[in-house]
């Protein structure tokens, strides 16, 4: 659709963003009038979400606070709605052996990376209290769920795409928003993916290696430098992973595929002999069927150590 017409749809749209404006606001006002019921917890809950759609990198924050944490010597787990994933009804515990296709692909990234034990349910609320049935936890970290507010929390972090930021800052379903931006100055935090704002705090994920998907050996970021590759992703910006690729000399071939795409097979069939390099999230989906010519590209999220430290203090 060009960018003409997009505008058009999205104007036709309003009308129907302006009830899901009305709608928001009344859900939370039930929730901060004690109507609707908020669960608390004996432990502290982390939220890690967005107030906008589509991926803004809050896997990768998930990711490192795990990291971090565990690393102050908490035990540290995850719960998450499995986005993608066939999984409908109760809890499902997530580890690295469980299928994408049921899980959800983050939720698989997150319990394959970080060895924590990760929680699937719809219902947030029922994902804590069934983890806390099973683990002795000393906290707790929600991807995505900020407008889950059923969930009690003790922190909330927003991370915001730092370069989409909030589109045409239209509601749903006319814009990418879910909530008003004014709850920026709500949260605890708010993490800017990719560039710089002020009063955010900026983050930004960094190239660490390329990962062979059938050995886990490890290869320099040169060394595809020069090469003709095939790069594939099914995330919310396929073209941040592809330009990282060119940056580091790669010539690639751009596959992009839809946020959470279950990948089968054939998909990443080539007529030529060309190595294929793709993001941790699509790694965890394609390690059934790898071949001599996959990898991944493994990164790291580089973030202040200082917000680190503000975030252990408030738990």
């Amino acid at each position: 659709m060009d960018l003409n017409r997009r505008g058009v749809v999205n104007y036709a749209l309003l009308p129907i963003s302006g009830f899901f404006y009305v709608l928001s606001k009344i859900r939370k006002a039930l929730y901060r009038l004690g109507i609707f019921r908020v669960n608390q917890f004996d432990i502290p809950i982390v939220v890690v979400g967005n107030i906008t759609v589509g991926g803004s990198g809050k896997t990768p924050v998930v990711i490192k606070l795990v990291e971090y944490l565990q690393q102050q010597g908490k035990k540290v787990g995850v719960v998450s709605r499995g986005y993608g994933g066939s999984h409908e009804s109760g809890s499902l515990l997530v580890d690295s052996n469980s299928n994408p296709t049921v899980s959800g692909d983050e939720p698989l990234l997150i319990a394959t990376q970080t060895g924590v034990a990760v929680m699937v349910n719809k219902n947030r609320s029922e994902a804590v209290t069934d983890l806390l049935k099973q683990q002795a936890l000393d906290v707790i970290i929600s991807d995505d769920g900020l407008q889950h507010y059923g969930m009690g929390r003790s922190i909330e972090v927003v991370v915001v795409d730092g370069n989409r930021r909030f589109g045409n800052n239209f509601y749903l379903p006319a814009g990418p928003l879910r909530e008003s931006q004014a709850k920026l100055k709500q949260v605890d935090f708010v993490i800017n993916n990719g560039s710089t704002f002020p009063g955010e705090i900026p983050a930004k994920l960094m190239p660490v290696s390329f990962v062979h998907l059938l050995s886990g050996k490890e290869f320099s970021l040169d060394y595809f430098k020069g090469q003709y590759c095939h790069g594939a992703a099914g995330i919310g910006d396929p073209d941040r992973f592809f330009n990282t690729l060119d940056g580091l000399g790669v010539k690639v071939k751009r596959h992009a595929f839809m946020d959470h795409y279950q990948y089968q097979a054939n998909d990443l069939k080539f007529e030529d002999n060309h190595p294929i390099i793709m993001t941790a999230k699509d790694w965890v989906k394609c390690k059934k069927f790898a071949n001599e010519q996959m990898f991944y590209l493994k990164v790291d999220l580089e973030i202040s150590e200082n917000f680190l430290n503000k975030l252990l203090a408030k738990l």
